[in-house]
Order: structure tokens, then sequence, then C-alpha cells
């Protein structure tokens, strides 16, 4: 329940809408409940009398009752839909705010899946449970009250129903909701896997398709599919026992009702009018508790998904700036100084250990290494992505974690390994780097990153759109534009993660010397190819999370057999041991 309070916090804004609504559902309430008592006066005055005025007088009221009933309740659906889709609204935005300020480490404990369904239908739950459950959750116990108190009125003994009924009624809720309620978490958690493989097959269609693998696909899809059906299966087996329950209950106190009261009217001790008039009350109060345990039924789901939304919110971003940060980045110097990480605290190895390594402002560096040699994983820590475990990390001669974020990544471009493109225009894409850049300023990053020989051939040029992640392009002109937005940052360090890899050697060779012309940019270039490092000031060579060697390309090719094995597989096929060299 603390979950939901919490939740619920975000109501705050429309808190005004929603005492209007309830306010609506008590009016109502007194509206519905005056129509028995002229409909017992009819029975019992006017139909003996054969008073047609009388009939047409209390006919009348209870016309006009159910009218203004009519419209409180249009005017409660306008306040409550309001209140509700705000809240939503409000709720989702927090939560992906949220998300904003999550670091990689605080995304590695949540799938994209789990968090897309917890932002999109977890929050829908909620939504969907203040829209329908506000109603009955405000009448119910109006009604309950209300309808008590008035058959009290008319005939306290036969009001006895209800202290009978009420316990059968309310163990069926209890146990019904104590076996739903883990039930709904099953339910949700099947739809992460479903929305996981969902998204898994759309980001790799195309090798699904050039490995003709869809009948498999279909296969593991239908897997999932089965397992959120089995879980909605065994959740709404249980739930749906509420209806005939209830309905049992009531229809067995009303049969009684009408038992004992057609006793009474024969002996003379009630009335026709009172017994109509009572069992309306009886039924609506049966009807009213009904309800209420619907909705105790809805917030069984919400708690479900309150929790899993409330994980997303309270969880604490990893990487936080600091209570007084610096403001200003000096240069683009690095250092570090016996800097060791690992991913997970539990992990039995560091991905980097005891790195110490100075590289001067202005400079350019190849890192080279094998395949999990952590070369990615050591320029992310420049930009705080990830935050040593031990060490420090210095950026113009100051730690990093006494940067604000946002000043420091501002000094920091990465052109990631994966290129990433978003919907919209390449202008659009462009301007990521920098939102004030002119077109001049645009075409002269493309032109560094050679991108200006394909946007030329381009009708529309800068304005041409580019589809979802940047489909009608290229893996080269993806990477290429991913290199001219990151030049239109105009950073202090300048990080390439082997981004030049879906480009040819001439390409390459064009991108190399613009890069050149940034005399005052660090420049740290991860690669596969030794060529595209070779003229680097100096290399570093990473070898299973360790710095192996550090030296410019003459000196490593002479000196050390890891490099030389390196470079005799690129130059020459492979064919020398690297010690001819």
């Amino acid at each position: 329940m603390k979950d939901l309070l919490a939740i619920f916090s975000y109501f705050k804004p429309f808190r005004r809408d929603l005492i209007l609504a309830v306010v609506l559902i008590f009016v109502e309430c007194i509206f519905e409940m005056v129509i028995p008592l002229f409909m017992r006066d009819i029975v019992d005055i006017g139909v003996p009398a054969h008073d047609t005025w009388y009939l047409l007088h209390q006919g009348a009221k209870m016309g006009l009752c159910a009218l203004l009933a009519l419209i409180t309740g249009l005017w409660y659906a306008r306040f409550a839909a309001k209140a509700a889709n705000g809240f939503g609204a409000a709720l989702r935005e927090a939560a992906y705010e949220k998300l904003q300020d999550y670091s990689f480490e605080n995304l590695d404990r949540f799938s994209t899946a789990s968090l897309v369904t917890r932002l999109t239908t977890d929050i829908t739950v909620m939504q969907n449970a203040v829209n329908t459950g506000l109603r009955p959750l405000a009448r119910s116990p109006v009604m309950l009250v209300m309808g008590i108190g008035l058959s009290f009125a008319i005939d306290p003994s036969l009001s006895v129903v209800f202290f009978l009924c009420a316990p059968v009624l309310a163990i069926a809720l209890f146990l019904i909701i104590r076996r739903v309620g883990p039930l709904y978490h099953n339910q949700q958690a099947a739809v992460d896997h479903l929305n996981g493989r969902i998204q898994e097959n759309l980001t790799a269609i195309r090798a699904i398709k050039a490995f003709v693998r869809e009948k498999w696909e279909a296969a593991q899809f239908e897997q999932v599919n089965e397992e959120l059906s089995l879980a909605s299966q065994s959740t709404f087996r249980l739930a749906v026992l509420n209806l005939p329950i209830f309905q049992a209950v009531m229809y067995t106190g009303a049969v009684c009702i009408l038992w004992q009261g057609g006793h009474r009217i024969l002996v003379g001790t009630m009335s026709v009018g009172d017994l109509t008039a009572f069992l309306s009350y009886v039924l609506q109060v049966f009807n009213s508790i009904m309800l209420f345990s619907n909705v105790f039924l809805m917030l069984s789901r919400s708690l479900a998904s309150a929790q899993r939304v409330r994980e997303v919110l309270d969880e604490t971003p990893a990487i936080q700036n600091p209570a007084h940060p610096e403001t200003c980045v000096a240069d683009g110097s690095i250092d570090f100084q016996d800097v060791s990480f690992r991913y997970q605290k539990t992990a039995k190895k560091d991905a980097l250990s005891h790195i110490t390594l100075h590289i001067p402002a202005g400079a350019t560096v190849g890192i080279l290494g094998g395949t999990g040699s952590a070369k990615s994983t050591l320029v992310q820590l420049i930009a705080r992505l990830y935050d040593a475990t031990e060490g420090t990390v210095l950026v113009g001669g100051k730690d990093v974690k006494s940067y604000d974020l946002g000043v420091l990544r501002d000094a920091v471009a990465i052109v990631l390994q994966k290129n990433l493109l978003f919907s919209g225009t390449i202008r659009e894409n462009l301007l990521w780097g920098d939102p004030h850049a002119t077109d001049e300023q645009l075409w002269a990053a493309c032109r560094a990153a050679a991108a200006d020989e394909f946007l030329e051939k381009m009708p529309q040029g800068l304005d041409t759109d580019l589809g979802q992640s940047g489909v009608n392009v290229s893996g080269g002109q993806k990477q290429r534009l991913c290199i001219a937005r990151a030049l239109l940052k105009h950073p202090k360090i300048l990080i390439f993660d082997d981004s030049t890899s879906a480009v040819d050697t001439a390409t390459e060779k064009r991108i190399r010397q613009a890069l050149a012309s940034f005399t005052n940019v660090t420049k740290l270039i991860i690669a596969q190819r030794i060529s595209s490092v070779q003229g680097a000031d100096f290399l570093v060579l990473l070898e299973d999370g360790h710095i192996h060697a550090i030296g410019d390309h003459e000196t490593l090719l002479r000196c050390d057999p890891i490099y030389q094995e390196i470079y005799a597989s690129q130059q020459k096929g492979g064919k020398s041991d690297g010690k001819s060299v």
C-alpha cells in the first residue's frame, strides 16, 4: 500500500479535479437514493387511491432526480478523466525524466523491455484503475451507508440480512485478493518477456531474414505469447470468481427478504411500498459492495504495477553531480591513476586492472587490443559513463567526479562503436552536436567527416529524412554522420570507438587528415587496424584489461612481440610470425 500512496502523490496537480469528481459522486448518490422513497409513496399512496395527479407528481420528481443524477454523472466523468489522464501523464513523465538521470550501471539492472512495459502498460493499468475505480471507490461507501441507514429506518428486523451476508462476502474477497495479487506480478513479468522478444525481433529483422530464421523466431514468440496467455488465464480465472460469488450471496439475500417480507405483508405488518423500497436499497447496497470488491481487485493489480514503477522512480542514479561541482574543463589532458574497474561488485575479476596512463592535451592516442581487452571500457570512464571502482580519472587536471556532469560530457565527444541516429532529418541529427550551428558550420563538419560526398548527391541534402534509426543510409554513412555530429560539439576530448570500421581506407585517410587540423583537441582512437592509428603520437596496447605496452608505432614494431604479431597478420596476411619484421 505504501507503493500506491507514493505513486498517487503525483495526483497533487490534479487535486481540484479529483475533489470535484468525488463531490459530484456524492451528489449523484443522494439523487439516486431518494428515488426509492418516491417509488414507495407511489405504491402505498398513489396506486391504492387511484390518484393520477399524485402519481404524475411523484413520477416527475423521480424523473427530475434521475435527470440530475445523469447530469452530475456526466460532470463527474469529465473531471475524473482529466484527473486520471493527467495523473498518468505526470507519472509517465516523472519516470521518463528519472531514466535520463540513470547511468549505464543503473540501466544494466533493468532490461529495455521491462522499462518499456513499466512506462507504458504498468502506468496505464494505474491510470485506468483511477479512471474506472474512482467512481465505485467513492460511490460504494456512500451508497452502502445511506442504503443500510434507510433500510433500518424502514424495517430494522429485516436489515439483519446485511450482518449475515457481509462476513461471507468479506471472506470471499479476502481469499480472492490473497491469491490473485502475486499472479498479477507474474502476468506483468510475462508482458516484459513478450515485449523483449518483439523488440529483439524488430531490431534484428535483417539478420533473421538473411539466415532464414522466420519460423524459428515465430516459434520463440509463440512460447512467450503462450507464457503470457497462461499467466493471464491463471490470474483472471480467480479474479472472475468475485462476480458469481457476490451475485449468489446477493440473490440469496433478496429471496430471503422477499419470503419474509411477503409473509409480513400477508399478516399486515408491512406494506408493499415498504418492501419495494427496502428491496431496492438492499440491491443497491449489495451492488455497492460488489463494485467495491472490484475496486479492491483493481487496486491489487495496480499495486503490482505501482511496485514496478516505484522501482524505477526510487532507483538512485549511480553517478550524480557533486555538491559543489566544477563548471569549467581547463583542457583535454587525461590521467588514469591506478584505475581498476568492474561492471558488478560481485564480479570475480576486474574488467580493467591498475591502469596508470597520462595523455597530454592535444595528443592523438591510438588504443589497440584484442576483443575483450576493455578498450571501450577504458574510454567510458573519461566521460563518467561509468565510475572507476578504484583509482582516479582526471580530466583537465581535476577528478572527473568533481565536475558537473553536463559540463564534463559537453567537453567530451564520443563516436560509439554502434552508430546511432534518430528519426528525423540529417540536419536534426547533426544539431545534437550544436543546436545553434549554421548551415556553413554543418557542412564544414560534414566535409571533415567525409560525409559531404554522399550528402551532395541527395536531392534534399541536410533535410533528407533518415527514417527510424537511420535506416535510409548505409553503415559507413551512419559512421560519418556520427563523426560530423561529434565534431560540432567543439569538444576538448574526441573519442572514436572503432568508428571508421565501416568506411573504406581512402575515406578513412581523408577523415584522419581532417582530424589532424584539430590541434587543440585530444583524440583517442580505438581501432582494430593498425593503419588507422599508425600516425598517432603514441599507442596504448591493452591485453586482458591491463596495459601491455605504450609507445609509438616504430618503437612497438621494433620491441613488442604482440604488436609485431598484429602488424604481421594485418600487413602480411599472418605469414610472418612477427620476429622477422
